[in-house]
């Protein structure tokens, strides 16, 4: 008979139980450009309201910032050229853009978001993701209603916002809730949320990957979730397969501390077509200012810099150079940029002589600034070691 095996003694192994999901606010200003305008001229609040460049006699240039809500029931919305607009909505009042009220303004709606996050990552001027502690679905429904409520009561301003356990469905649900609604999406609830929606609702779906699904019947969310990731292995890869895990209501998304943006952009569409250089100079140095302020107040560091000239004849060119290192500040963004702008006007556009109808400044390779670097020039006491 044999003896009974020794009893193991060690320390107890618990149940792993997995940490409680963290709760995301995707946080959509309504129309932003055009409510800046309407909080200075609450008058203006039911109005057809367009910011862009008013079109002038002859041929209108640029296009369309943001239309209020009265503007887009004409059919009006952002990126259309301003001549169509104009067709369409006549009686429209058309207010110039003012990009450093912008700027200031979106900083002080930063400000608010962090008074109820534990991280908060800007996707453009307008947007944000906002990581909260939240308990649940109901604890973060009540900490989206008071943001909502602060952005109105202190900067009259309306948002709309996606609550959800990862960014890309609180993204959608924020679309979902336009204008100024709030829309929770439990985890349990993501595949029936998503199914009645369009693949193109997903950002990142471009027209491309829309036809690749439609070409094998597939539209909807929900008629996607019932395929097999093989079926688009070869002309989606990873994103198909990614998209087919969103339908089922099993997003993947890389952690928080990944979300940063990579890049930041501005550009300038010009009344008429440029044929000189100064003008050209001008408007980079102003862009790249602009930008670099924006950049500090989010405490961003940039590594590149790029500058693309779209032409009279609508074709595009850009040049980017790394910078050697993270930056910050507006004199070597600037410096850069008028640099690799006359590169490109040299290059293409004086011999060739080509107007510029837009030019646009974009920084890349974008870090987190942890401490703001000193500068030689600035103000300020210096202190002076001696023995």
């Amino acid at each position: 008979m044999r003896d009974p095996a020794p009893s193991v003694t060690g320390p107890t192994l618990e149940p792993t139980v997995a940490p409680p999901p963290t709760w995301f606010l995707y946080v959509d200003l309504d129309a932003y450009y055009v409510s800046c305008e309407i909080r200075d001229r609450p008058e203006l609040a039911e109005a057809r309201v367009i910011v862009g460049p008013p079109p002038g006699s002859g041929r209108a240039r640029g296009v369309v910032l943001s239309a209020s809500y009265a503007a887009r029931a004409t059919g009006v919305h952002s990126a259309m050229p301003v001549a169509i607009a104009a067709r369409l909505c006549p009686d429209a009042l058309w207010i110039p853009p003012d990009f450093s009220k912008y700027e200031r303004i979106a900083g002080d709606v930063r400000t608010i978001l962090a008074r109820h996050a534990v991280r908060v990552v800007p996707y453009g001027i307008d947007e944000a993701a906002v990581a909260v502690d939240a308990s649940g679905a109901g604890a973060a429904r009540e900490a989206a209603l008071r943001v909502q409520a602060e952005l109105r009561q202190e900067l009259r301003l309306p948002a709309s916002i996606g609550v959800a356990t990862t960014r890309v469905v609180a993204k959608i649900a924020s679309d979902r809730a336009k204008p100024g609604g709030i829309v929770v999406v439990p985890p349990e609830d993501v595949a029936g949320f998503l199914a009645p929606l369009p693949v193109r609702a997903v950002p990142g779906v471009g027209p491309k990957t829309d036809e690749a699904f439609r070409a094998r019947g597939v539209t909807t969310m929900g008629e996607l979730a019932g395929r097999a990731p093989s079926e688009f292995a070869r002309s989606l890869g990873q994103f198909g397969r990614d998209l087919i895990l969103l339908a089922r209501g099993h997003p993947s998304e890389a952690p928080v501390e990944a979300w940063e943006p990579h890049s930041r952009s501005s550009e300038r569409t010009f009344e008429t077509d440029l044929e000189a250089w100064e003008p050209i100079r001008d408007a980079v140095e102003a862009l790249a200012t602009d930008l670099a302020a924006a950049l500090d107040r989010e405490n961003l560091r940039y590594g590149s810099v790029g500058v693309a000239f779209r032409w009279a004849d609508f074709t595009r060119t850009q040049r980017v150079r790394a910078l050697g290192g993270a930056q910050e500040g507006a004199s070597a963004l600037r410096h850069g940029a008028t640099r690799l702008a006359r590169e490109l006007w040299e290059t293409d556009g004086a011999h060739g002589r080509r107007p510029v109808r837009t030019v646009s400044v974009r920084t890349e390779r974008l870090t987190p600034r942890h401490q703001r670097q000193r500068r030689l020039d600035e103000p300020g006491d210096v202190a002076v070691g001696g023995g």
